[in-house]
């Protein structure tokens, strides 16, 4: 199997994982899901760097495994279990089913529009640049259907997953510096994001943003 075949293998777990991390029926749970898929991505930057013989994937995934796999679900669950929400489940705007459907009309719309790009760089990885695409959506998808604050924080990291596999698809030999900088402003992006949900479940005792309909300064 060649390394760009890898890539778009990994790159549909991508979408699987994605799923399971909105559906997930803890916080906790979600953020480990979030976790194991950031290190399918670093497999996609690792495939990808050998096939492109770019040396800047392989610091993109040092720099991933950081953030991504330590960092963010180490902040995320200390934020749930700061305000005691590692088993919180509240209900979603739509079911599971319901979301399972859009996510594929949304890979299935993103397929169709990558046929029409023409880059040198993406010829042989259109199914990842499609589930790429697809996976920024599923995460907006995840902020729109989803009551629980703590999941909408996880939908952002979602989008933030799918803008960086489309930028290493399309700009594999980026500096280093642009990835790091994406990188630490998702890092920073998270926290303050946890940092407020703390805030608000201080303030409200509560997550659930339906019920959000008086904030005051």
């Amino acid at each position: 199997m060649s390394g760009l075949m890898i890539v778009n293998v990994l790159a549909a777990l991508l979408v699987i994982s994605s799923m399971l991390v909105v559906l997930s029926k803890t916080a906790v749970g979600a953020a480990k899901l979030y976790a194991k898929q950031s290190l399918i991505l670093i497999g996609c930057f690792i495939a990808l760097g050998f096939s492109t013989g770019s040396t800047e994937l392989f610091v993109w995934s040092g720099t991933a495994f950081l953030t991504k796999v330590i960092l963010v679900p180490a902040v995320l669950i200390y934020a749930f279990k700061k305000i005691g929400q590692t088993d919180s489940n509240y209900d979603q705007k739509i079911t599971p089913v319901k979301f399972v459907i859009l996510a594929v009309v949304e890979l299935a719309l993103c397929f169709f529009v990558v046929q029409g790009i023409n880059i040198p760089s993406a010829q042989n990885v259109y199914p990842a640049l499609a589930v790429s695409l697809a996976h920024f959506f599923i995460g907006m998808t995840c902020i729109v259907t989803q009551k629980n604050i703590l999941k909408q924080i996880l939908g952002y990291c979602l989008m933030e997953n799918g803008s960086h596999l489309t930028l290493a698809l399309l700009a594999p030999q980026a500096p280093e510096l642009v990835e790091i900088g994406v990188a630490t402003d998702a890092v920073f992006a998270v926290i303050i994001m946890a940092i407020l949900a703390v805030q608000i479940y201080r303030r409200y005792k509560s997550l659930d943003s339906g019920e959000l309909t008086e904030l005051r300064g």
